[in-house]
């Protein structure tokens, strides 16, 4: 059964008279607790559906359905509830002079949530912080640990959907794993399904079950993960993408010897 249907959606911004149209007649389907990446360069439209999804961007056409239910621009408070997004950026995201312990309760009083106390300490736990750790500010806490208390945040309201957006370009190397780990952890143990927007395709191929590649505001190939471990992808987009994940490798410059001396010319 498909937790997320999106039918010809799309999204243009700007005059009405001579609209840009950032996201155009897009369709996919996300199966329950499944991981459905999109990737493609800056400005594709890759958080702009994620946008319409959340209910953060009202001005789309098209047909989105959210656990048998078709959702529309306007959203309950139930529905806005069911999908849950995490952001680029923990730092930019979270509150500077609330605690963590505010920020944690902020959702659950707005949708009018008892037992407070108690679902902030077990959030806390649920992504690996130590439970007095509600008492202190985001400044305090490194990059990685924001970041756990952005997806608190997030699970706090029980959702069923993460809508995940860069989750992890801010952080460190080493800090990058240990976020898709917790992630990938959390999904099977809440029966989580996620949409991971990200440009780099190690993140997408660690995570992601299929992934949608987007360029221009448009799908130009849906893939699994196992046809990105394989490269068995067909669109040249696509190959560019993986090409660019393998890194730099500087060619091999020609040499000759002279003397007993090798140079390269």
């Amino acid at each position: 059964m498909s937790m997320i249907t999106v039918e010809h959606l799309a999204v243009s911004y700007g005059h009405p008279n001579r609209p840009t149209r950032v996201v155009d007649d897009v369709s996919f389907e996300v199966g329950a607790n499944e991981t459905f990446g999109l990737i493609g360069e800056s400005g594709c439209g890759k958080s702009t559906i994620l946008g319409a999804l959340a209910g953060r961007n009202r001005q789309w056409t098209g047909r989105i359905t959210i656990d048998g239910e078709v959702i529309g621009a306007k959203r309950t408070q139930e529905q806005l509830a069911r999908q849950q997004m995490v952001f680029q950026d923990p730092f930019g995201s979270l509150h500077p002079r609330h605690t963590i312990g505010r920020i944690l309760l902020e959702p659950l009083e707005i949708h009018g949530i008892d037992d407070r106390q108690t679902r902030v300490e077990a959030v806390l736990r649920d992504v690996g912080l130590p439970v007095n750790f509600r008492y202190r500010f985001p400044h305090q806490l490194s990059g990685g640990q924001r970041q756990r208390v952005a997806i608190a945040r997030a699970l706090i309201l029980k959702p069923r959907i993460l809508l995940l957006d860069e989750p992890t370009s801010a952080l460190d190397v080493s800090i990058q794993a240990e976020i898709l780990n917790l992630l990938k952890d959390l999904r099977q143990r809440e029966n989580l399904t996620f949409i991971l927007v990200s440009h780099d395709m190690a993140v997408i191929a660690h995570l992601c079950d299929r992934v949608a590649v987007m360029q221009n505001g448009v799908f130009v190939e849906t893939v699994t993960k196992q046809q990105i471990l394989e490269g068995m992808v067909t669109h040249p987009y696509t190959k560019v993408l993986m090409d660019g994940s393998r890194g730099y490798t500087p060619k091999k410059l020609p040499t000759k010897t002279r003397g007993d001396v090798r140079i390269s010319v």
